[in-house]
């Protein structure tokens, strides 16, 4: 028994083959038969990877447009010479895994290398079996009844048929394996690099054609998913990322929850990848924007025209005016690795009185992440680390964790100023409560909380902000009031479609989640690659649940939406040892969800959740187990 490969080569060349026919091009093709070897692969780079559909064995869950997963050298001979049969160590028979089931395999001769088993309506699919983004291992995922598989980690999420990504924030699809079945064992066709690499390889060639334009202002997260989208799904126009900082899109995430400071160690893709497939990255500060004309105006005096424009600018940190604090030196705020590598250098030898101001979730983790080494102090205004969003109950485990890591806090307390060093006047050398607690500080961190960053769209006629700064959209992420632009990520307030959020006038949100960010992207990548298609296609945005995590000693994991409110929470396992879950209810309807030692309860949760399905808080109160609920096929978001 024989299962489909994802993309058959002679499916591909047959179709390639009429493809150029149809397009009346089959003379440039002939031209290239007679110039070298045939090599499927490299006929579709060499064609700007047109969009060949393969033909996938079961359930079809989304459309995408093939892309190759993999390089290949230019000759067939060369390409057969790469793969190789291999027999798997822990699967006799095909039949032996039951419908619904995942199970991680061995591979005989690649200790290394694992592959993830899916068997789905009757089908089996052979995957990569770590998550692209951290490496979680997606056996102990989540799986739904239409085929995707959700990390159990950060919710990451993958379609078993095709391996394409679902949700952010992996970066890479999943590879995908032909599998069979010879001589009572169990085999997948493939080379080795492919099963030993974590993945599918990203597009790595795109030719220019046409005049249509992408804007984007921004080089965070959201544009990082929504390049990706635009050129997975077969977009070949010119894109354009005007950013103020110097490197290209990268894993803020690190930033806070390790300090890293190396630009190079927390790239999304290098600079050459963006130049591959077309993308022009410019270092340079947006400062205007002529939505009549449609140009993008920028420091350095150049304009930039564009077709679509998204806005994906993100957040500024917000400092505080109180003396000392607004101008005293060693006083820092991290958005930037520029900012790590400031704060690191403040830290210096180490074993330094370090005040936090802030007990938000950069403040928390920038506190974890150097509490090992130095004298770390966290100042916050409410009774409990968080307590806005978590809850004072939920915030006094997070305060607990942190205090067994040495950290020291004062809670429900205001900062009345910064006083100068006796070393160097120039820099701080305390913090002075109101309640008359002087806090020494050899360096202070600011981490309370950031603000659109649309400064430079306030004086714009055209331009109608939110009271906070932010851009209101409709679900597409389309900014209202204004043609053929888009906003994502710190800046858009958009219609949320979790639950709580009520029925035909949707509450509006604006999420500071970098998932959020890069999910949102996705989506607007989506719509722009079918709106800018010949002929041009309208799609429906795809909906998602916001998920974040956060470094707090163990890690959290959050999923839902509270910006309706919440009155009450369900805590739920052994919060004293950090194992636990807490519910977060409105009325009867629970909202959002966190845990802590509890994987993969939020995956579960915010599949439950985009699903319409999530157990009511009556039903959590009578003891109901999240993990052993069946997933439903329909979806109600």
């Amino acid at each position: 028994m024989v299962f489909p490969s994802q993309h058959p080569a002679s499916h591909l060349t047959a179709r390639f083959i009429l493809h150029c026919w149809s397009k009346r091009s089959f003379s440039s093709f002939s031209s290239h038969l007679r110039s070298r070897p045939i090599s499927i692969w490299g006929l579709l780079s060499d064609f700007n990877s047109l969009p060949i559909r393969p033909h996938f064995a079961g359930p079809k869950i989304s459309t995408r447009i093939f892309t190759p997963n993999r390089p290949f050298s230019n000759s067939i001979g060369s390409l057969a010479a790469m793969t190789s049969d291999y027999k798997l160590k822990d699967l006799a028979s095909l039949a032996d895994l039951k419908d619904g089931e995942k199970r991680e395999v061995s591979i005989e001769g690649l200790e290394e290398a694992k592959l993830l088993f899916v068997k789905l309506d009757g089908q089996v699919h052979a995957l990569t079996a770590r998550c692209t983004h951290y490496g979680a291992p997606l056996v102990k995922g989540v799986l739904t009844p239409d085929g995707r598989i959700t990390c159990p980690w950060h919710g990451a999420c993958f379609n078993v048929t095709t391996g394409d990504i679902e949700d952010a924030p992996a970066p890479n699809a999943l590879e995908k394996f032909d599998v069979f079945e010879k001589d009572s064992a169990v085999y997948v066709k493939a080379d080795a690099e492919a099963l030993k690499r974590n993945g599918r390889q990203p597009i790595n060639q795109c030719s220019i054609v046409g005049d249509d334009r992408i804007v984007i202002i921004g080089g965070g997260s959201g544009t990082f998913g929504a390049v990706e989208a635009l050129r997975e799904q077969g977009f070949k126009g010119k894109i354009t990322i005007i950013s103020r900082e110097p490197n290209p899109p990268l894993d803020r995430t690190k930033l806070s929850k390790a300090l890293i400071p190396d630009a190079s160690k927390l790239l999304l893709r290098p600079a050459q990848w963006y130049a591959s497939v077309g993308i022009d990255l410019v270092s340079d500060n947006a400062t205007a924007v002529d939505f009549d004309k449609k140009t993008v105006s920028t420091d350095s005096g150049k304009s930039f025209p564009y077709t679509k424009l998204i806005l994906a600018t993100g957040g500024v940190p917000r400092r505080l005016p109180m003396p000392g604090i607004k101008d005293l030196g060693n006083v820092f705020v991290l958005r930037f690795v520029t900012d790590v590598q400031e704060i690191l250098n403040a830290v210096g030898d180490k074993n330094k009185n370090i005040v936090i101001i802030g007990s938000s979730f950069i403040g928390m983790e920038v506190g974890n992440a150097l509490s090992k080494e130095n004298k770390v102090t966290i100042i916050g205004m409410e009774s409990a680390p968080l307590e806005r969003v978590m809850g004072a109950k939920v915030g006094k485990i997070f305060q607990r964790l942190l205090e067994k890591q040495g950290v020291n806090f004062h809670m429900s307390a205001s900062v009345e100023k910064a006083s100068p060093s006796e070393k160097d006047p120039s820099k701080v050398g305390a913090v002075h409560l109101k309640d008359g607690t002087v806090l020494p500080a050899d360096l202070v961190i600011l981490g309370v909380g950031v603000s659109p960053a649309t400064e430079f769209l306030k004086s714009n006629e055209a331009v109608t902000l939110e009271q906070d700064g932010s851009l209101k959209t409709d679900e597409s992420f389309a900014v209202n009031g204004l043609k053929d632009v888009y906003a994502i990520g710190d800046i858009a307030t958009y219609p949320y479609h979790g639950p709580g959020a009520g029925q035909g006038d949707r509450t509006h949100v604006r999420i500071e989640h970098w998932d959020v960010a890069q999910n949102a992207g996705r989506s607007v990548g989506f719509t722009l690659a079918h709106a800018l298609a010949s002929p041009p296609k309208e799609v429906r945005p795809k909906a998602f649940i916001p998920i974040f995590w956060s470094a707090l000693g163990q890690q959290l994991r959050y999923c839902g939406n509270t910006m309706n409110g919440w009155d009450d929470v369900i805590l739920t396992g052994d919060p004293d040892n950090f194992k636990f879950a807490a519910f977060y209810t409105l009325g009867d309807t629970v909202v959002a969800s966190a845990s802590m030692n509890m994987d993969p309860l939020n995956s579960k949760c915010a599949e439950l959740m985009r699903r319409g399905n999530m157990p009511t808080k009556k039903e959590l109160e009578k003891g109901l187990d999240i993990l052993s609920l069946d997933l439903p096929s329909a979806i109600r978001m």
